[in-house]
């Protein structure tokens, strides 16, 4: 299985190699740690299907371009690769339930994705999910902030992808929900360290913003 993973890796790095949004390889390799971490203070789950759908998490992403290109790469990844139906069913379940869509999240009960996802959520809490907020913001064309453009309440999965809305509107629109959003208790605690470092630097941030600090 070592070697399946290795390939993997190796697969994820070359699919993400030019990503300048917060989604390349190394935030990949990081949700696979985080993942391998919550697995083991867990003690639940399959550590192979873990890893696998850790590292192949965002591969299918709608975000990412070329979508049926990237499905036919990853389907054909998949088929050669020699583990049973069973485990690549799995692993596609993991994909298919990870993304937050503006809220309209998908129900899991798989104990192998509900790992993945709280992975995948705590790199985007903390030092790291600021840093990859303005990155995605800045791809994307977005305003770093703008008092007169109201952050969203109630957001359409459509309109969580392609609706007007500002970097520093994306904390409170996504980010600062995840704390209570995750799935298992250690994930929780992780969480809720660095969903502080959030809070401490949005009080930075308006200070600066308004002239005061």
């Amino acid at each position: 299985m070592n070697k399946i993973i290795q390939q993997t890796k190796e697969f994820v790095k070359i699919e993400f190699a030019t990503d300048s949004t917060g989604h390349d390889w190394h935030h990949m390799e990081r949700v696979w740690k985080n993942a391998k971490q919550l697995a083991k203070l867990e003690n639940v789950g399959d550590p192979f299907i873990i890893e696998m759908g850790a590292l192949l998490h965002d591969i299918l992403d709608v975000k990412r371009s070329n979508a049926e290109n990237n499905k036919t790469r990853f389907n054909k990844f998949l088929t050669n690769l020699p583990i049973s139906n069973d485990k690549k069913k799995k692993i596609i379940d993991i994909i298919q339930s990870i993304s937050y869509n503006g809220g309209h999240e998908k129900n899991i009960e798989l104990m192998e994705a509900k790992i993945v996802r709280d992975a995948d959520r705590l790199d985007a809490l903390g030092a790291i999910g600021i840093a990859r907020t303005f990155a995605y913001g800045g791809a994307k064309g977005q305003l770093i902030y703008d008092p007169t453009i109201l952050r969203r309440t109630e957001i359409s999965e459509l309109d969580y992808r392609n609706g007007v809305t500002t970097s520093i509107n994306h904390f409170y629109e996504k980010l600062l929900k995840l704390k209570d959003l995750m799935l298992t208790e250690s994930g929780k605690k992780l969480a809720a360290e660095r969903h502080k470092f959030l809070v401490l630097y949005l009080e930075q941030f308006y200070k600066e913003w308004n002239g005061e600090g």
